[in-house]
């Protein structure tokens, strides 16, 4: 069986959730299936610059194949565009409903030509995030073979209305969370919506140096990590700004690490320390080294970081914002969530050493029971219709 997973980007350098996620399922289940990626040549995700050289690339066990982005986006005008349909989104017509949708890119003709081209020659179209240019206008081509992981959650974007005919073309959805599925229900009550929650696996290594990622930068003291895109749309913002205040007034004692990407400026302080994109074994000895996993995205359809953190045993801070978080955190009883700073600040000061190891010990244990790749690789395997066993 040759099954295609697309995403809008895609590369060991990209650390956006969906498009790890994507690459993870393809590599997985190419023990089962010849699977490739179809993706464009971007990294960057404001830009949408080509990066990659196009063509094929091969990436543990599964191909890259990507291809040319028709021309970056202009941030400036997509901003401006967003601004105006947002705030008459009920009046938008379909026609500047797509012309939103050009703007947010990334258009790929050649990747658009080459799934008209070929569909004949696959069994099965994955696609990842309902959001981008390659989802919204590569699925109709396929639509008979599609299956769509919408990675949906609560956003203004939902609500336009060129998604209520969208949403009805795939062959099956793959929700990542029951949230994510009842969330879709109430949003589409006239659809089906058929497809099973799957959601991810998770594999951490079987050891991690956390001394050994303390000694590397210095880190003698217990501090909050998050991991993930810099950017004012996850929180960082917030969570940047309110930390600063507050080492300033001198009412936490920690210091804030960053690992991930910078997407948006991030102001200088002594207690602020940005190690930018780090490999996976770096980021494992990172999160095994801190005091808490801090998750200040209002806006999340399943969180492999936090995942990812208990795992390697340590506990989270969510904000309440996110259902799809909370809720994570109340059936691993392993994170506590704020609804504000005063009480972000109020979960570090009063919790102890005792407490949060038994909240990281928790976590551990709810991901090896529900997030195992076996599990997942059954879900698709059945989704398919594929006998485990015998690789098609």
């Amino acid at each position: 069986m040759r099954v295609a997973f697309v995403v809008q980007r895609c590369g060991v350098e990209v650390n956006g959730g969906a498009e790890a996620h994507c690459l993870q399922m393809a590599q997985c289940m190419s023990q089962h299936w010849d699977t490739e990626v179809l993706t464009t040549c971007a990294l960057d995700y404001m830009t949408w610059e080509n990066s990659y050289p196009p063509g094929l690339e091969q990436a543990g066990g599964t191909a890259i194949r990507r291809f040319p982005v028709d021309q970056p986006r202009d941030v400036e005008r997509f901003n401006r565009l967003s601004g105006e349909l947002h705030a008459r989104q009920a009046a938008a017509t379909i026609e500047e409903q797509e012309t939103w949708m050009r703007e947010q890119g990334p258009v790929s003709t050649a990747l658009v030509d080459y799934l008209a081209a070929q569909r004949d020659e696959y069994d099965a179209f994955i696609f990842f995030g309902y959001l981008y240019a390659t989802t919204y206008f590569g699925l109709p081509v396929v639509e008979e073979k599609a299956f769509l992981a919408p990675l949906a959650h609560e956003e203004w974007t939902i609500y336009f209305s060129m998604w209520d005919r969208f949403f009805d073309r795939p062959h099956q959805l793959i929700f990542n969370t029951s949230f994510e599925r009842d969330f879709l229900h109430r949003r589409f009550p006239a659809l089906r919506l058929p497809g099973p929650v799957v959601g991810v696996g998770i594999d951490p290594p079987r050891t991690t140096n956390p001394d050994r990622f303390r000694a590397r930068y210095g880190l003698h003291e217990p501090f909050l990590l998050y991991v993930g895109r810099v950017d004012e749309s996850k929180g960082c913002r917030w969570l940047i700004e309110n930390f600063i205040a507050a080492r300033n007034a001198n009412t936490i004692q920690t210091k804030l690490v960053l690992a991930g990407t910078e997407v948006m400026p991030i102001p200088f302080h002594d207690d602020v320390v940005h190690l930018g994109f780090i490999g996976e074994e770096e980021k494992w000895d990172a999160m095994a080294a801190c005091d808490w996993l801090v998750m200040p995205s209002p806006h999340e359809s399943l969180s492999m970081v936090l995942l990812e953190a208990w795992a390697a045993g340590r506990p989270a801070i969510v904000t309440a914002e996110a259902d799809v978080l909370t809720g994570q955190c109340r059936r691993a009883n392993a994170g506590l969530w704020y609804r504000d700073w005063a009480e972000f600040e109020v979960i570090w000061r009063s919790t102890d050493d005792e407490t949060k190891k038994r909240l990281g010990e928790q976590g551990r244990h709810y991901v090896s029971e529900n997030y195992s790749w076996e599990r997942v690789e059954e879900d698709y395997l059945q989704l398919l219709g594929t006998p485990r066993g015998t690789r098609t």
